[in-house]
């Protein structure tokens, strides 16, 4: 069991896919690039990785909401960053990635 403090720590927001690609030499990985509703210099699309390539192709997330944790530390996979992770349920028949209900603005905190 956690807290409702640990709980608040995740901070949660819909993202909007603007970009997919698998990555080269992964049979696994498709990179993609999520608006988090973020200003650059210091924001901009995230650059997010999913394990999901055997279930997905690329296109298929181009244009769709997702829900992503958007303050998990960065992790390096085949040499490429990952800022964030995307939720998904575990299906018989793969991940089913989480959404919203209808479309929101890109950076909508879930709560």
């Amino acid at each position: 069991m956690i807290t409702i403090d640990d709980f608040a720590k995740l901070e949660l927001r819909v993202g909007t896919v603007l970009e997919a690609e698998g990555v080269e030499g992964s049979e696994k990985l498709i990179k993609l690039k999520v608006d988090l509703g973020e200003d650059p210099p210091a924001g901009g699309p995230r650059q997010i990785l999913a394990g999901v390539k055997q279930w997905y192709k690329p296109k298929d997330f181009i244009g769709k909401q997702v829900i992503v944790v958007a303050n998990l530390e960065p992790r390096v996979m085949m040499g490429i960053e990952s800022q964030g992770m995307m939720l998904a349920a575990d299906s018989k028949d793969g991940p089913v990635f989480l959404k919203p209900s209808k479309k929101v603005p890109a950076g909508t905190k879930i709560r």
